[in-house]
């Protein structure tokens, strides 16, 4: 922390040094390979790698300023808490956070856009990667001596494919949309998005799509890359996969709840898409009993798409920005 002995300069030194910090669930986004020094540099900082609901309150009841990346925080929280001025979502998604209440009460929410959109793009791409070429299963085959037993050299029991060509739909044309759109314009695929965007700013190859539903029915792999809210939410149920090609990929690297579960595990069960390839599911983590897990083609990763050195390292560096300029009085990354 700097020194200055004088004005504007020392009100926010000694701000710094009375506020409270606390950090709810701080392991996903720092299981201790980084630093929290930016933030401790800003006032006593307190970090919990995982808090219960039932201590939520108790653990947050002086807090200046809350740190949280899946902690729900309701009203009936923010209420409880009248020293609380602002919450930093070590996030992009939002709907952790009752925002309207938030307002209300005079809480400045922020999050941290776009630091992890190569990370998830770079995970979509892989999951559909995997789906055509399997290398994990043909690792283990050649481990388990099979290809050593084969007559031919070379040897291949699943249905393997290439992209060029085929038609790619992006549901959410945003930073991470946009990015994934861009990949698979460079291997030759066709691009159709569904976005609120005009045709005439959208970047050229990409064709906008009249509909969701037109969507599903003409793309090879459909992609989500939407926020999470009232008019998405199980937006990919039965009705909709019903129209998809039985030989379509569905890649879910953006919010488990936009699809039903149940839904797509029959979905695959039936043939009526080939496989899918999801980083996030309904709840996580998932119960032993969710459908998906012994879904017919079915692949995982388990909400990794952001963890990434590289992204952590970016998201930890923008909450200290987001902070500090809350503290300077021109709070940055709104949400609203």
């Amino acid at each position: 922390m700097c020194r200055v002995t004088s004005g504007r300069g020392l009100c926010l030194y000694l701000n710094y040094i009375y506020m409270k910090l606390v950090a709810l669930d701080a392991y996903t986004s720092n299981p201790g390979d980084l630093s929290w020094a930016g933030l401790r540099a800003l006032g006593e900082c307190i970090i919990y790698d995982r808090t219960a609901p039932d201590m939520i309150v108790e653990r947050s009841r002086d807090a200046d300023a809350l740190f949280i990346n899946k902690v729900i925080i309701s009203r009936e929280i923010m209420e409880a808490l009248p020293k609380l001025r602002y919450i930093g979502i070590l996030a992009t998604g939002f709907n952790i956070v009752d925002v309207a209440a938030a307002h209300e009460l005079g809480i400045v929410v922020t999050n941290v856009p776009a630091y992890s959109t190569p990370s998830v793009a770079q995970l979509a791409i892989a999951h559909m990667l995997n789906i055509a070429c399997q290398i994990q299963h043909y690792t283990d085959i050649v481990r388990d001596g099979t290809w050593c037993r084969n007559p031919d050299f070379s040897f291949r029991d699943t249905r393997i494919f290439e992209y060029a060509g085929k038609r790619m739909g992006i549901v959410g044309l945003g930073n991470i949309g946009s990015a994934v759109a861009r990949i698979a314009l460079a291997m030759d695929m066709s691009v159709m998005a569904y976005t609120s965007k005009p045709q005439e700013v959208l970047p050229q190859g990409i064709e906008k799509a009249e509909s969701l539903d037109q969507l599903m029915q003409v793309c090879d792999v459909i992609s989500l890359h939407c926020p999470l809210n009232d008019d998405t939410r199980g937006m990919i149920d039965r009705r909709r996969l019903k129209m998809m090609k039985p030989t379509a990929i569905l890649i879910n690297t953006s919010r488990g709840p936009l699809v039903v579960d149940q839904d797509l595990a029959d979905a695959l069960n039936a043939g009526e898409l080939y496989a899918a390839g999801l980083d996030v599911m309904g709840v996580e983590p998932p119960p032993a009993d969710n459908p998906l897990l012994a879904a017919r083609n079915c692949f995982f990763t388990p909400h990794i798409g952001w963890t990434t050195t590289e992204a952590r390292a970016r998201l930890m560096d923008e909450i200290v920005k987001n902070y500090r300029a809350f503290l300077d009085g021109h709070p940055v990354n709104v949400v609203s």
